[in-house]
């Protein structure tokens, strides 16, 4: 699975870690619908932390598609909420 951090990069996870990742996608969907800022920021940086940590890097020069795009890692609460139309 490739996983793109906007501004960042792109990063190669096995699909092993699919569904730790839906797992904190699950609570931070809970977090902006409901208006839950300290949820969101215990786990935005979870879920970002994730894919660094356990993703490789895809190289700058090597062109793959993005299955999954994930806002910058320094976006805040309300820049999330608009990006994903919670």
């Amino acid at each position: 699975m490739i996983v793109r951090i906007m501004g960042e990069g792109q990063y190669r996870l096995d699909a092993e870690h699919l569904g730790h990742i839906n797992e904190i996608d699950e609570r931070l969907t809970r977090a902006l619908e409901g208006g839950d800022r300290a949820a969101f920021d215990r786990e935005f940086p979870l879920l970002v932390g994730h894919i660094r940590e356990h993703g490789e890097p895809v190289p700058a020069g090597e062109l793959v598609a993005s299955e999954v795009v994930i806002p910058p890692a320094d976006a805040g609460f309300e820049e999330v909420r608009d990006l994903v139309g919670a």
